[in-house]
């Protein structure tokens, strides 16, 4: 199996091998720990108010036996005293605590800065097949909602769960200060709690990060849909995507209710529990009173302290499904940063001034295993400074063609040359950059007229773009813009068709300093008399340039120095249009049919 096809499998079961809860935590971890400042200060805070917060059932124990029930008597002063500290001891938890929410927010933040900035750096270095095998939807849906689950928690829960660990063992030492034997109580309650919930928490896993995957699917499917609205109404099939939207809809929605479902679930058992620990330490630390050698206070004081003890086991039980939720959502957003990326090139790889001298050898190449193989056996040169057309029907093999002479995949055997040299030697950088592209499906950012058009040449002058314009046509349109060169390309702002879109397309790779160049359906979206003009001007703006032309309309490449036929895959033809013609053969038929 080679790399690709090991790849697309890998890519295609994205959400079949999911990785282990252990490594999820780890990798977790090292993001926290960039911050480890930050993490031992929040830590300490944690310490001190939750410290500041246990003193409090003390003191009222302390205040209640102050009082004399059975003489009447109140010492008010020690009443006072005890009471002014618990006051003090509040306000100095609280305080600390305040500042604890601040820097916790502060660091899930910068975690999530990180996190979302690695995505997207990933995103950016991810070989093209991976993009072949993800949808667009569920990798926004994994840089937005999964990450915002992500920091949620970081946020808010592991403050929970430090509050709640030094909660639980700060009470526990308490309440045996007070009455070993009251907490015997807690012996029977507690293995009973944490059984149920460890059990409601293995089912849950599973649902959350079931509920994650279909909410990707969902967003997928509505960003798909969108972008094809005006295919969606010319063929009036909103009643169908409808239909298929409710069925997705509703399946998120099923995945989502479930997850929740058995998670409520949790709280109320484990509470229930925790209550019922409650009414036993009432009933028997009501008998210990009776029996003599404990009073009132230390009663008050047990009943606080196991309140505390019990409360963050409640909480354990909603956190832990919350974190469930966080950590399904932080698998798939690490799906992201850990997927596989291009081979790095080879120690020895060169860098190149191309020249422009391709040759292609008996390649053979299929996207993955489980697919049809593409290409067979195909072999053809393209000479310095030559246009070669590269034609056939579709899904014969035209646009594979392309992505392996820019390596966006490598060839399964055989080899593609570079001035002599197997692209496989070459950095990818220098020869992506040997290349000028243009594609069928266009692409605009939003920025200036002026900023698109030197995309890839940044140091293109005016009168570089302006003479790049002019040869394609689109240069007095611009100047009709409100601000010329300087008008702002956006969604809600200027609108311009796709045919001037793709006029800009290709003003853009004039721009570019290359000695090879490509053109994929590049003239599919302007008119006939446009078009002419366009292969007119590119004829004296190429010259000297090794040119790839896939076309549909056979008209556009009659010139071309060389037309290589696909077909099922393989090179059935090759030669000048007049030759094909005269040959009768498969191209003869391909460029009859388009005029019958």
């Amino acid at each position: 199996m080679n790399s690709n096809q090991r790849r697309g499998r890998q890519f295609g079961r994205a959400f079949e091998k999911p990785k282990n809860r252990r490594y999820v935590l780890k990798r977790l971890w090292n993001y926290l720990s960039y911050y480890k400042f930050l993490l031992i200060v929040c830590i300490i805070l944690t310490i001190l108010s939750n410290s500041f917060n246990l003193i409090g059932p003390k003191l009222s124990g302390y205040a209640i036996d102050a009082i004399d029930l059975g003489e009447g008597n109140v010492n008010f002063k020690e009443v006072f005293f005890y009471a002014s500290l618990m006051v003090a001891f509040y306000v100095l938890s609280s305080l600390f605590s305040y500042i604890l929410s601040l820097l916790m927010l502060k660091m899930s933040k910068k975690i999530v800065f990180k996190l979302r900035k690695d995505a997207f750096e990933k995103l950016m270095v991810l070989p093209v097949y991976y993009f072949d095998f993800n949808k667009t939807g569920d990798i926004i849906s994994k840089m937005n909602y999964d990450i915002d689950t992500v920091n949620t928690s970081l946020s808010s829960d592991l403050i929970q769960i430090c509050t709640s660990i030094i909660t639980v063992v700060g009470s526990f030492i308490m309440m045996i200060t007070i009455s070993w034997k009251l907490v015997g109580v807690f012996l029977i309650t507690i293995p009973i709690s944490l059984l149920f919930t460890r059990m409601m928490l293995k089912r849950t896993h599973k649902m959350f990060k079931k509920r994650s995957q279909s909410l990707g699917e969902l967003n997928a499917y509505a960003e798909e849909m969108i972008t094809g609205m005006k295919t969606i109404k010319a063929y009036g099939k909103e009643d169908v995507i409808l239909a298929n939207f409710d069925e997705n809809n509703k399946y998120a929605a099923d995945s989502a209710f479930k997850a929740e479902y058995y998670s409520s679930i949790t709280g109320p058992g484990v509470n229930f529990v925790n209550n019922l620990s409650l009414t036993l330490v009432c009933v028997f630390g009501a008998l210990l009173c009776v029996m003599g050698g404990f009073s009132f206070g230390n009663v008050s004081s047990f009943v606080l302290y196991s309140r505390k003890f019990s409360g963050p086991i409640n909480e354990f039980a909603n956190i832990f499904v919350d974190i469930q939720s966080s950590m399904a959502a932080a698998e798939r957003v690490f799906s992201i940063i850990d997927a596989e990326v291009e081979p790095v090139d080879k120690e020895d790889a060169i860098e190149i001034e191309s020249k422009g001298n391709v040759e292609v050898s008996h390649v053979n190449f299929r996207y993955s295993k489980e697919r049809r193989q593409i290409l067979k056996d195909v072999s053809f040169s393209a000479p310095e400074g030559k246009v070669i057309a590269i034609v056939g029907p579709t899904g014969a093999g035209k646009t594979t063609i392309v992505n392996l002479l820019m390596r966006f995949y490598d060839v399964d055997s055989g080899e593609i040359r570079l001035d002599g040299n197997d692209i496989r030697d070459i950095k990818r950088s220098e020869l992506r950059r040997s290349y000028a592209m243009v594609l069928q499906e266009t692409w605009l950012f939003e920025g200036t007229v002026y900023e698109n058009l030197v995309y890839g040449n940044p140091n293109a002058t005016m009168d570089d773009v302006i003479k790049a314009t002019k040869a394609s046509h689109i240069h007095s349109f611009i100047t009709k813009l409100p601000n010329g060169y300087d008008t702002v390309l956006s969604e809600g702002g200027v609108k311009i068709s796709k045919g001037q879109k793709q006029l800009l397309t290709i003003a853009r790779a004039m721009l570019l300093d290359s000695n090879m160049l490509i053109l994929d359906e590049a003239t599919s979206n302007v008119d006939t008399r446009t078009e002419i003009k366009i292969q007119d001007a590119m004829k004296t703006l190429m010259k000297g340039k090794t040119c790839f032309i896939i076309a549909h309309r056979l008209s556009t490449i009659q010139n071309a120095d060389n037309i290589i036929v696909i077909k099922d895959g393989q090179v059935v033809e090759s030669g000048k249009h007049e030759e094909l013609l005269n040959n009768h053969g498969f191209y003869c038929s391909l460029y009859n049919s388009q005029f019958d």
